[in-house]
């Protein structure tokens, strides 16, 4: 049984590294008033891989560059290529509460995939948390009919990219430098802005100066997101981790309100308590069953 320690390690970092990318996205979503994705993804990207450069060099993980050859890591980076690429396509053609429901299929994909490819027991109770965590999500994004059409594959298909991103995470050797798998997941994010921009055939413009700064403060937090993005797969049961992805949406709620002045309805409430509810559940049982297990360890040792 993983410890509980290791399993709190796990749900901290990736209830972190989900409100990272979520004010980055945050950033990114104010600056792209004036300057299209394309662009904004490879200017993003470069101020990422200067920050990074110089701390993989102190650091002395440029040492181990060599590593990066391996199958997991390159399944890794394709993913993240596909990923971003399909999710982005949909998000210009279906409404964005449909796209980020889909994409909270992920810690269904996540659990699923932990059972299967690392053979982690879920039982029916976690299996219920998730899913009251997904209905959470469902009653707070209230996504219409209108929007799902054949992009909705397509965003579909980038939640699958993230898992096997996240999934491939856990394959790659814990001795693998986390500063060197985000240096190069923002080198590779970067250089594909501006093929992005190609297929999207986007104008780029002359960014303003406030757009650069930030865009440059938004690289921080995407540093951040890279190296817990990295860091959560590797603690914890991905099963007891991965359905506190969901929490991010209460997060997001209220930015929306802090930054849009988007005042939540009734339903986000009550999703958002689901989704607290179901995390809460799930954190108790966890310590539930850690407690337990400490107790028969010590009654064998009498």
């Amino acid at each position: 049984m993983t410890p509980f320690r290791e399993n709190l390690h796990g749900i901290v970092l990736i209830i972190v590294c989900n409100v990272l990318f979520l004010i980055s996205d945050t950033l990114t979503k104010v600056v792209s008033v004036g300057l299209p994705l394309g662009e904004i993804i490879t200017i993003r990207g470069a101020f990422a891989a200067l920050l990074l450069i110089p701390l993989v060099l102190f650091n002395g993980a440029h040492r181990q560059i060599r590593s990066l050859g391996i199958l997991p890591i390159l399944l890794r980076v394709a993913a993240e290529i596909f990923g971003a690429f399909l999710y982005l396509v949909a998000l210009l053609h279906i409404p964005i509460a449909n796209a980020n429901t889909i994409n909270q299929i992920i810690p269904l994909t996540l659990t699923a995939a932990g059972a299967i490819f690392f053979g982690e027991a879920v039982g029916w109770r976690r299996w219920t948390a998730i899913t009251a965590g997904l209905l959470g999500v469902l009653i707070v994004m209230r996504p219409g009919v209108a929007g799902f059409n054949s992009y909705s594959l397509m965003a579909l298909a980038s939640a699958f990219f993230i898992t096997l991103r996240d999934v491939t995470t856990r394959m790659m050797p814990r001795a693998l430098p986390a500063l060197l798998i985000a240096l190069l997941t923002g080198l590779v994010v970067g250089l594909c802005g501006p093929i992005y921009g190609a297929l999207l055939r986007e104008a780029w413009a002359v960014p303003h100066p406030a757009s650069l700064g930030l865009l440059f403060v938004g690289a921080f937090f995407l540093i951040g997101g890279y190296l817990t993005a990295v860091a959560f797969m590797r603690h914890g049961d991905i099963s007891v981790v991965a359905p506190f992805r969901y929490v991010v949406i209460i997060f997001a709620i209220l930015i929306g309100f802090l930054v849009w002045h988007d005042v939540p309805g009734w339903p986000m409430l009550v999703g958002a308590l689901i989704i607290a509810a179901s995390g809460i559940y799930t954190f108790s049982r966890e310590r539930n069953l850690a407690r337990l297990a400490d107790e028969a360890a010590a009654g064998d040792g009498l």
